[in-house]
């Protein structure tokens, strides 16, 4: 194997375990991050600081439209940099202070009025996922480079999709082991804002380890990626064209709608698990340890899972069925309820219930991230075959702001569904008037399973498959042959 060329083709390579590994473990930044704002940046600004649910989701929902920019920028720059480090490296490196700074900070918002508050929280969240933009498009986009082999793709994909719910799932775990602990001044630990100092700055630690771990990991794989060749377009005005033309390419475009809903699904999930957890379930702190482990289980599932079901069907279509399957089994804890199954707090069948059809459902969803994620890479290919350029950057960033919704526009949906349900602010464990609650639950179902259900309809869509992609990589590699 030599070192690839400018503009070259990657190889149909199998990577060494170490090395994919490595940058697998890149994405326990994404996936702290993640948890963070999807489960406790809410219920922080909103419980524990006390600020209305919808306004904070406002504020955080605004904050993604920067992101609008400031990704397909990143995406652009990255894919012409030209470092003796390649194109993607020196970003990552320089990402690891700004997060960490920047993600600490976020809770520590300091004791002012309701205003300043919001304005502290709007700068803070803008800081750190501009900060976060400029590690992971780079290095998502190393996906597509590291090998291009179809199935090299799907496994490389489900460890960075395990780490990243290891990331999340320990760093959340840690939050209820600890931070989060009931204290005779705060019976319910969710309300003492000086708990969650300790855990923004443990998550920020957490965040920059990764980051240089997985950097330093793939460092030597440099000499062997695509490097940046001549562009056409030279300003980032020019660059934003060739956005416009990516979204052309109609796998492109039914990726990034698929994976809008099933992502802004997430983001309502992750935003209102601890609410409908505490008060409809009665999750204690115990079980949302017991959870975590759950949910770690279902990511290993999907680790096992996504890889094989790539490689004997085809993706689009078993992305549609497994999104539709994880839709289901989210949702059917409330439809049980809502049906008159006593699922009530107390119930010593609840909990295990809950969680048991929690943990089918999560690992459907992440099997169907980790299929969709892979077909963008293959998007990659074709947009090259198209227009002679490898766009990895500028089409991982489209694929990175869809995700960021995750925290944008699915807390923004949960602040929504909160306030309709007329859920107050600082609510104590039973004595939520029930039907709040039964409203809660019919509103977060159906808009989920509605969805859930569009996702899966987009999924069913996507063009191309194995067969069209070898065919692809072999015109390429005979045009640069020629070349």
């Amino acid at each position: 194997m030599s070192p690839s060329s400018t503009s070259g083709v990657p190889a149909a390579r199998k990577l060494p375990q170490r090395v994919v590994t490595a940058y697998g473990f890149g994405a326990v930044a994404y996936g702290v991050k993640d948890a963070g704002f999807g489960t406790f940046l809410l219920l922080f600004y909103n419980q524990a600081v006390g600020l209305p649910s919808a306004t904070v989701g406002l504020v955080i929902g605004a904050a993604l439209l920067i992101d609008a920019f400031v990704d397909p920028a990143v995406g652009f720059f990255s894919d012409r940099t030209r470092s003796r480090w390649g194109r993607r490296h020196p970003w990552m490196y320089a990402s690891i202070l700004p997060i960490m700074v920047g993600y600490g900070l976020l809770w520590m918002p300091p004791a002012a009025s309701p205003g300043a508050t919001l304005a502290w929280l709007f700068v803070f969240a803008v800081l750190v996922r501009t900060a976060v933009s400029c590690y992971e498009i780079p290095s998502v986009a190393l996906t597509a480079e590291l090998s291009g082999d179809y199935d090299e793709r799907t496994r490389i994909l489900a460890w960075r999709y395990l780490w990243g719910w290891i990331g999340g799932l320990s760093i959340g775990l840690s939050a209820w082991l600890y931070f989060l602990q009931p204290t005779p001044e705060f019976p319910n630990g969710q309300l003492n804002r000086d708990a969650y100092l300790g855990y923004g700055i443990v998550a920020a630690l957490l965040m920059g380890i990764a980051i240089l771990v997985s950097a330093l990991g793939t460092h030597r794989q440099i000499p062997y990626l695509p490097q940046a060749g001549e562009r056409t377009a030279k300003t980032l005005r020019e660059g934003f064209g060739e956005l416009k033309e990516a979204f052309r390419n109609r796998g492109f475009r039914i990726l990034m709608l698929a994976a809008l809903c099933a992502y802004i699904n997430q983001g309502v999930i992750y935003a209102l698990s601890v609410y409908t957890s505490t008060h409809l379930w009665g999750f204690t702190p115990t079980t949302f340890i017991i959870q975590g482990l759950t949910l770690m289980t279902a990511a290993l599932i999907a680790f096992a899972l996504a890889p094989r079901l790539g490689k004997r069907f085809s993706k689009p279509a078993i992305a549609s069925r497994v999104v539709l399957a994880g839709a289901l089994f989210v949702t059917l804890p409330y439809w049980l309820r809502l049906a008159g199954v006593p699922l009530l707090p107390g119930n010593p069948v609840t909990i295990p219930l809950v969680l048991g059809i929690g943990m089918i459902g999560t690992a459907c969803n992440i099997t169907g991230f980790i299929l969709g994620a892979s077909m963008m890479a293959d998007v990659v290919e074709d947009s090259e075959e198209r227009t002679g350029r490898r766009d990895e950057g500028l089409f991982f960033a489209g694929s990175f702001f869809v995700q960021k919704c995750t925290s944008g526009v699915g807390i923004f949906l949960a602040g929504l569904m909160l306030a309709a349900a007329g859920f107050p602010a600082r609510a104590v464990v039973g004595q939520v008037p029930v039907e709040v609650l039964d409203r809660l639950a019919l509103i977060h179902a159906g808009v989920y399973l509605l969805v859930a259900c569009l996702s899966a309809w987009v999924f069913r869509r996507f063009p191309f498959g194995r067969l069209e992609h070898e065919a692809r990589l072999g015109r390429l590699a005979a045009s640069a042959e020629r070349g």
